[in-house]
């Protein structure tokens, strides 16, 4: 089964400075239909304005991805972290036991449009670890290339919880993915359009997908992320 979560259907807010859909309950956006997916917890679109952002604040008890589209974002955390993230790189952050950080568009003239991804995690109170790594295009086309794992396996990033997450990059093309008995899947496309079993998708668009043993993916232009989910 596919069901599917339409773009113009999640939360929206925009803040001036940040123009942001959610496509789970988050902050003051509440629904209960909408709390989130097995583990997957939020999936937050966010554009965010030249020289602002997220000042500093705490997390705990969560592994938080971001992931960038268009732009810059820039980091800083309590566990003496700092970097930029551009576009085919991914941030992993573990708060466990409590971390703060902030997240800010460093351009003077850009906006910066990313995903912040939250997944609850396996175990709590873990100590709080960051994590930071690129993903070339010419690994993504045509190509459902693993950036998350809780083993880090293929050279992915490393997250506290049974959850691997998929990038890849279509136009034209296909990919196909196998779930194995008693896993779920989330589909989030972030550009373009794409076809999940024949149901089309837009940028925007996610799909939860339960009893499906085999998904293949045909986009046009586009974007996807897929989570494989226990």
């Amino acid at each position: 089964m596919i069901t599917i979560r339409r773009a113009q259907d999640r939360g929206h807010a925009n803040h001036g400075w940040l123009d942001t859909n959610h496509t789970f309950s988050f902050a003051d956006y509440y629904d209960p239909n909408f709390m989130g997916f097995r583990a997957l917890r939020v999936i937050n679109e966010d554009r965010v304005q030249p020289g602002v952002g997220f000042g500093k604040h705490a997390h705990r008890d969560m592994e938080i991805i971001s992931y960038v589209l268009e732009g810059t974002l820039a980091h800083s955390d309590s566990m003496g972290t700092g970097s930029e993230i551009k576009p085919g790189e991914v941030q992993r952050m573990s708060a466990g036991r409590g971390v703060t950080h902030s997240e800010m568009n460093p351009s003077d003239d850009e906006p910066v449009h990313f995903l912040q991804i939250w997944i609850l995690p396996a175990q709590q109170d873990i100590a709080p670890s960051y994590e930071q790594k690129k993903f070339e295009d010419d690994q993504r086309r045509d190509n459902l290339r693993l950036v998350a794992s809780p083993d880090g396996s293929d050279g992915s990033v490393t997250i506290n919880q049974d959850v691997r997450l998929y990038s890849t990059l279509l136009d034209g093309t296909s990919v196909t993915h196998d779930f194995k008995p008693n896993r779920y899947g989330w589909v989030q496309v972030t550009r373009g359009e794409a076809d999940v079993n024949g149901q089309t998708l837009k940028a925007g668009d996610g799909a939860a997908i339960s009893d499906e043993p085999l998904v293949t993916l045909t986009g046009r232009g586009a974007e996807v992320l897929l989570f494989d989910l226990n």
